[in-house]
């Protein structure tokens, strides 16, 4: 699943070099082309059609799941509980018996993390399933979430969100998320439920990250503004979010900063992780220059 997101497409990616037989997951025909031409099964549809989802996992070695994720929904909560019930469906009725899952850092905790919350729901209806080995994956907050807001940064001359500017957070580069969760797809070696978070290679907080960004892009002034939380909610339905989605971001940054959300393994050899914010934002800069 989320085959042509950041995701999951560097693990379709990965598993397609490694000679690996995938099937993609999405529901843009145009952007699964791609993949298609790169030797991918396509599977084109709804997320949330039972009868679809159960048809591509069929057969499957293992299946990846995760839930879409759409910051204009009206109303995030019960959309990711309707996502989330169709794959777990899906999966019992495919006959799938291993699943590794997106999940996030802090979905140990029922409420009070925002969008996290849906992720520990959805948890909780993956392990009630019988006879099915999940592996869920919690990495930390992605890098590309927080260099997503260049061309904003750029236009505003400030950085800006919910999180604390001095709180440490855990982040990861997708690529590393992918590498993970692809490898263990290619095994899938694992019995029961298991949890592993990957954490990064160390906490950054986002006044290290936006000094980092912004010498990055000749900004080397630029700071860090954490703003209050009705003005954050108000600048991210602005910006598109539905204000339920807007109030849930302001929530998760809250739990961020006031260390609500923490691992519960710390960084070892199998949570922590080897790319550097310096080189996702390297990587960003020259894309851009290109």
């Amino acid at each position: 699943m989320g085959a042509t997101g950041q995701v999951g497409r560097q693990i379709t990616e990965r598993l397609l070099e490694a000679g690996e037989s995938v099937r993609a997951i999405g529901r843009n025909p145009r952007t699964l082309a791609a993949l298609a031409a790169a030797g991918a099964e396509t599977f084109c549809g709804d997320a949330a059609d039972v009868a679809f989802l159960t048809r591509a996992f069929r057969g499957a070695d293992a299946v990846h799941t995760l839930l879409p994720y759409d910051p204009t929904t009206p109303d995030f909560r019960a959309e990711q509980q309707r996502l989330g019930e169709a794959i777990v469906a899906a999966v019992r009725d495919a006959g799938v018996r291993h699943v590794v899952a997106l999940s996030s850092l802090g979905a140990d905790l029922p409420a009070g993390t925002g969008f996290i919350a849906s992720l520990h729901a959805q948890e909780q209806r993956l392990r009630r399933l019988t006879d099915v080995n999940v592996l869920v994956l919690r990495p930390g907050l992605f890098f590309e979430s927080v260099t997503a807001a260049v061309d904003l940064v750029r236009a505003l001359g400030v950085n800006a969100d919910a999180v604390a500017a001095d709180a440490p957070v855990p982040m990861i580069a997708t690529r590393d998320v992918a590498e993970v969760a692809a490898a263990a797809l290619a095994a899938h070696d694992w019995t029961g439920v298991q949890v592993r978070e990957l954490l990064g290679p160390s906490d950054l907080t986002y006044t290290e990250a936006t000094r980092i960004l912004g010498a990055a892009i000749g900004r080397p002034d630029l700071e860090y503004v954490r703003l209050p939380d009705a003005e954050m909610v108000e600048a991210l339905v602005q910006a598109g979010f539905s204000p339920d989605t807007a109030v849930l971001h302001v929530e998760m940054g809250r739990a961020l900063s006031d260390g609500t959300i923490v691992s519960l393994a710390g960084r070892t050899e199998a949570t922590a992780t080897p790319t550097p914010f310096e080189a996702v934002v390297a990587d960003l800069v020259q894309v851009r220059a290109a």
